[in-house]
């Protein structure tokens, strides 16, 4: 004996319109408050070369320091006293004690003095994860 089943006149009147609309503003919804981190990434800096360079990728939390050729330190894309950096390293190190990150972007023509500063300011304030940034170069 077959059992017939009859379908449902709801699944053939269902209409997706609705849910598209949904998806459509959950969408513009998280687009709108994203916040997008390049700001420390405008700055017109031309990176030494390095023949063992790797891609950066962003890790959560890290905190990037910019250094012109004129030896001028940029935190957020603003020029920074060195007093202003300790500050902000010490807070980033009391909210994140165990992970926090440093990425220092030197200009190539700038002399080593500045970098050398912003690593003795990074030592001092417990941050030892911290690198200099450089950009693949000619292999040699």
């Amino acid at each position: 004996m077959a059992v017939e089943l009859k379908r449902s006149n709801i699944a053939g009147t269902l209409s997706l319109t609705p849910l598209i609309d949904v998806v459509f503003l959950l969408l513009i919804f998280f687009l709108v408050t994203s916040e997008f981190e390049d700001e420390e990434r405008r700055l017109d800096i031309v990176l030494p070369s390095a023949t063992s360079a790797v891609p950066m990728t962003s890790k959560p939390r890290e905190v990037v320091v910019d250094i012109d050729e004129t030896g001028k330190i940029y935190l957020r894309g603003k020029v920074t006293p060195m007093e202003e950096l300790e500050e902000v390293l010490k807070n980033a190190v009391a909210s994140n004690p165990t992970s926090q990150t440093v990425v220092i972007r030197a200009d190539q023509a700038a002399s080593f003095q500045p970098v050398v500063n912003v690593m003795d300011v990074c030592n001092r304030t417990g941050v030892s994860d911290y690198s200099v940034t450089t950009k693949d170069g000619p292999s040699g």
